[in-house]
């Protein structure tokens, strides 16, 4: 699968998971884009939904406030139908999922 490989889950409860990002030279991070990786927006909700074991049927709000980058630590919280991705503690997307 094309995103194997691309996190390793570091901590997990029930309301949070700690993700490590691999580094640069995962085909996702040569794809988008190529000489200033980052993260894409999807990539964020295929972590949610294998950590969190959740099938999302829509998506009522997606909202990015910074772009992450290959080799960072992110935090995902749960809370209700609400996720929130952290860096640092700082917020840098959230999603309203159904």
């Amino acid at each position: 699968m094309f995103l194997d490989g691309i996190y390793t889950v570091l901590k997990k409860e029930k309301e949070y998971a700690y993700v490590s990002l691999c580094d640069e030279m995962h085909p996702v991070f040569q794809a988008h884009f190529p000489f200033n990786p980052i993260l894409p927006g999807f990539v964020h909700l295929e972590i949610i939904t294998a950590v969190f074991n959740l099938e999302i049927k829509k998506i009522k709000r997606a909202k990015f406030l910074d772009a992450v980058l290959p080799s960072q630590h992110i935090k995902y919280v749960k809370s209700h139908n609400t996720y929130t991705v952290l860096r640092d503690g700082n917020l840098v997307a959230s999603f309203i999922l159904e």
